[in-house]
C-alpha cells in the first residue's frame, strides 16, 4: 500500500465503528467510512469532536455541530492550499489520500526535462491539477460540476497558482475527450478520478463499472506519441487495484512502452499506527 504520510495540517486521529475521526487543521470531524469494519474502543477525543456527520436511514444525512465552527477554512500541503467546507454529502472538498499521487505526478513532471501537458478528468476541487501546475505542467481541468470547478479555481488562488497555464472546463468528461480526439489535442499525462455514480451537466448518467473501460480506451487516443504517465483512481470498494491495472494495461499499456503498477492508497491512523485504506490507483508511466 502507498501511504499519504506527509500531511501536517490533516490527520486521521482514529477509526472505529464505521467512522473516522479526523483533524482538519484545528477542526475535528467525525465522518462515516465503509471500510472501517472494526469496533475498537473510542476515547474522549470522539466526544470532543467539533462536528459529526450522521447518515439517514432514508439516504443522505446531515451534520450535527457540537461547537460553532467556520463555514470554510483552509489547510496546506507543502505550498498548496485548499479550501475546506463540510458539505451535505459528508465530503469536505478534498481527498487527502490523493497526496501520495500528487507527489508521484509532480516528481515525474519535474524529471521529464520537457514541457508537459496534463489532462485531469473528474478533477473535483483540483488537488492533482494544482500539484501538476506547481511542478511546471500546463493542465486542462475538466469536471461536470460548475461548483466544483469554481472551488478548484479558488484553491488555485489560495495556492498562488492562479496565473499558471490551467484551462478550467465544465463538461461531461467523455464528451470532452471525444471532442479532443476530433480536434487532435494531445496530452503527455492523464489523471482520472471517476466517481462510482454521477450525472453530467446535461443529465448524462455515469456508472463506473459499465463505462470505465471504454473511457480509458478513448483517453489512450489523446496521449502524445511519448506520454509520461496515466493515473486511474477509484474509491469503489468492488473495483480492485488489479482490475484497474488490467484495464490500463489493455489500453494505454498496449499502445505505449512503459511500466504498470497498482496498489491501494491509504492514510495513517495516529491512534492505532495502522493504515486506513482509501481506494486504489493504477499507474502507467514511461520507462
Amino acid at each position: 500500500m502507498r501511504v499519504a504520510n506527509n500531511w501536517k495540517s490533516f490527520e486521521v486521529l482514529d477509526a472505529s465503528g464505521g467512522e473516522k475521526l479526523e483533524r482538519w487543521d484545528n477542526v475535528t470531524l467525525i465522518r462515516p467510512d465503509p471500510q472501517v469494519l472494526w469496533n475498537t474502543p473510542k476515547d474522549r477525543a470522539w466526544d470532543q469532536a467539533d462536528a459529526h456527520y450522521l447518515r439517514s436511514h432514508s439516504g443522505g444525512g446531515h451534520w450535527e455541530y457540537r461547537k460553532k465552527i467556520r463555514d470554510q477554512w483552509s489547510i496546506s500541503y507543502g505550498d498548496l492550499r485548499f479550501k475546506i467546507s463540510p458539505t451535505g454529502f459528508k465530503h469536505t472538498g478534498l481527498f487527502p489520500e490523493q497526496a501520495v499521487n500528487w507527489d508521484a505526478m509532480a516528481q515525474l513532471i519535474r524529471g521529464a526535462g520537457r514541457p508537459i501537458r496534463v489532462l485531469n478528468l473528474f478533477a473535483y476541487t483540483g488537488g492533482a491539477t494544482l500539484a501538476c501546475a506547481a511542478a511546471g505542467a500546463s493542465v486542462c481541468h475538466v469536471d461536470a460540476s460548475k461548483g466544483m470547478v469554481t472551488w478548484a479555481r479558488e484553491n488555485a488562488t489560495l495556492s498562488g497558482l492562479a496565473d499558471r497555464p490551467i484551462r478550467w472546463i465544465v463538461d461531461d468528461c467523455r464528451k470532452f475527450v471525444e471532442r479532443e480526439i476530433r480536434r487532435g489535442s494531445l496530452y503527455d499525462g492523464i489523471v482520472m478520478d471517476p466517481p462510482s455514480y454521477g450525472r453530467g451537466p446535461g443529465g448524462e448518467v455515469w456508472k463506473l463499472e459499465e463505462q470505465i473501460y471504454p473511457l480509458v480506451e478513448l483517453c489512450a487516443q489523446v496521449l502524445t506519441p511519448q506520454p509520461l504517465f496515466f493515473f486511474l483512481n477509484s474509491y469503489t470498494t468492488g473495483l480492485s487495484a488489479a482490475v484497474m491495472e488490467y484495464i490500463v494495461g489493455c489500453t494505454v499499456g498496449r499502445r505505449f512502452r512503459g511500466t504498470l503498477s497498482s496498489s491501494e492508497i491509504g492514510l495513517p491512523v495516529s491512534k492505532s499506527g495502522f493504515v486506513l485504506p482509501c481506494g486504489n490507483t493504477a499507474i502507467w508511466q514511461k520507462q
